[in-house]
């Protein structure tokens, strides 16, 4: 879950009723129903992620994008169409990517078992599989997400990269996640990248002082004033943890410590008093503690207003809803 065009994007403020956690999912949901349902998602990301590992950051990205707007029912993945414009089309999902790879998991789920396994926890488990391929924990997800019924891109607004540790904890507490949450969610920027766009201003006028940000580390500085200076791209990337990239490890925390964060946010939750101890724990822990860390949070922002039960539906592709709406239809909360 990462930031605007950093392929894990979390961040621009809005506010939303705090609806509770579910507390149905289930670990195992899909065992007398579609008993190689896990089986089959690990399969294709491994494939995928033998040909492109950084797939990891996308799909930690896609999945933050669609937990933090209207929960975890899928609704990232729909296509607008001539009466409706999708969450897709809004702005901050415009560098949402791996959209296929869903669409290659859920063609075969349906060939094994049809209209059974959901987008939405087709999602999760993948995230699930890649974040263990890129060595972290492979955590287990409670299953038995609905999709949803509405995707409307105006209804997309995630929390922004120039955000305080206050306003970001605000955001993650409207969604029923608390300051350790969300100090483990971000730690998922210790695989992904940034656009120069997203952190430009800290290089050369932070806050309108004409200066670059004093808490940068002078060499991160120098190394980012190359990258972003390249006349070759219009909007480079730079890599969020500067040392084990692909690695999904505890080096961010180490990082945003010695003043090497490249968001804004990154850097501030090391020097905020709300947060700096979680960060200091963070970088102390060993892989494995910031593994089970991770693991909980990201389950606990998986069950974000879900669906089950006899509402929303099974998609049986998941950029459609099952029966094309109307524009009335797409544009109401029914």
């Amino acid at each position: 879950m990462g930031f605007k065009n950093c392929n894990i994007n979390i961040f621009s403020f809005f506010i939303f009723l705090t609806l509770p956690l579910t507390l149905a999912l289930q670990v195992g949901f899909y065992g007398k129903t579609c008993p190689k349902a896990e089986t089959i998602v690990q399969q294709v990301v491994q494939q995928r992620f033998a040909a492109d590992n950084s797939v990891t950051p996308a799909l930690l990205r896609m999945q933050f994008h669609d937990c933090f707007v209207r929960g975890c029912d899928a609704s990232i993945l729909i296509d607008s169409n001539s009466t409706n414009q999708a969450e897709k089309a809004a702005g901050p999902n415009g560098s949402v990517r791996e959209f296929a790879l869903i669409d290659q998991i859920k063609s075969k789920l349906e060939q094994s078992c049809p209209q059974t396994v959901s987008c939405a926890d087709i999602i999760a488990l993948a995230t699930r599989d890649a974040v263990a391929l890129s060595g972290g924990l492979r955590y287990n997800v409670p299953t038995g997400r609905r999709d949803g019924l509405v995707s409307r891109a105006s209804d997309v607004n995630v929390p922004s990269p120039s955000f305080t540790v206050s306003q970001a904890q605000r955001a993650f507490s409207l969604k029923g996640l608390i300051l350790n949450d969300m100090v483990a969610l971000l730690g998922a920027h210790t695989v992904g990248v940034s656009h120069c766009s997203l952190f430009q201003n800290r290089l050369s006028n932070f806050q309108g002082t004409g200066a670059p940000d004093t808490t940068m580390d002078p060499s991160l500085l120098t190394k980012l004033k190359g990258i972003c200076g390249s006349s070759s791209n219009t909007n480079p990337t730079a890599f969020l943890d500067q040392n084990t990239s692909f690695a999904f490890d505890n080096r961010y925390y180490n990082d945003i410590k010695s003043g090497k964060g490249i968001l804004q946010i990154d850097q501030e939750l090391a020097l905020d008093p709300l947060s700096a101890k979680l960060v200091t724990n963070m970088a102390a822990s060993t892989n494995a503690q910031f593994g089970q860390s991770f693991a909980k949070a990201i389950v606990k922002m998986g069950s974000i207003q879900v669906l089950e039960g006899s509402n929303g539906e099974i998609r049986t592709d998941c950029r459609v809803f099952n029966q094309k709406k109307t524009l009335d239809e797409s544009s109401c909360d029914c």
